[in-house]
């Protein structure tokens, strides 16, 4: 299971690597409080990090306030100690 693991993450490593060789060329992003030019690969690998932590906050955030929501209830069903 570790092999065929360590071969898909090899794969995308090669196609992130050609990806970024085939996007080599710079593009201008402008926003508002500064000026950036990157190359295309670069950026997309930025939007998809951007992405993937802003969806991990998103729903780490939910999954805690769901546990908030429950845990008031679990309080009620436990047994009052004399």
């Amino acid at each position: 299971m570790r092999l065929l693991a360590i071969i898909v993450l090899m794969i995308f490593i090669a196609a992130g690597v050609v990806l970024g060789a085939l996007n080599a060329d710079l593009v201008g992003y402008d926003l508002a409080f500064a000026q950036v030019q990157l190359p295309k690969g670069a950026a997309l690998l930025v939007a998809l990090v951007i992405g993937w932590l802003l969806g991990g906050l998103t729903a780490w955030l939910g999954v805690s306030a769901r546990q908030r929501r429950r845990q008031p209830r679990a309080d009620k069903k436990l047994p009052a100690k004399p």
